[in-house]
């Protein structure tokens, strides 16, 4: 997405980074450079502003909910793998977690 004008600091790179930006995950010059940017460019704002909405209701409908930790650590790598451009197949994604071998073979001998 962009606005066709141009910016100092483009679209797409707001729009790739924007939950950095939201969850102040980015360096100070950086979210300078956003907030420039988003004083400047109605589409990247609409955009920052349904997203913010989005987390915040999200937030307000599940935030009591904790995160396994083992949970928090298998996402973040994976988002880590993404972003450092290493392939990662389908299945890695999508992979359902093990399961522990007397839960399966204890649910297969009550069948």
């Amino acid at each position: 997405m962009s606005c066709g004008e141009p910016h100092e600091t483009d679209c797409g790179e707001v729009l790739d980074h924007l939950y950095e930006f939201l969850d102040s995950e980015m360096p100070d010059v950086d979210r300078t450079k956003f907030e420039h940017h988003f004083e400047e460019c109605s589409p990247c704002l609409e955009k920052y502003g349904l997203e913010q909405a989005v987390k915040k209701l999200v937030k307000r409908c599940c935030g009591h909910d904790d995160v396994p930790a083992d949970l928090r650590a298998k996402v973040m790598g994976r988002i880590e793998l993404i972003r450092s451009g290493q392939v990662v197949s389908e299945r890695d994604l999508t992979a359902a977690p093990e399961h522990d071998v007397s839960t399966t073979r204890a649910a297969s001998q009550e069948s």
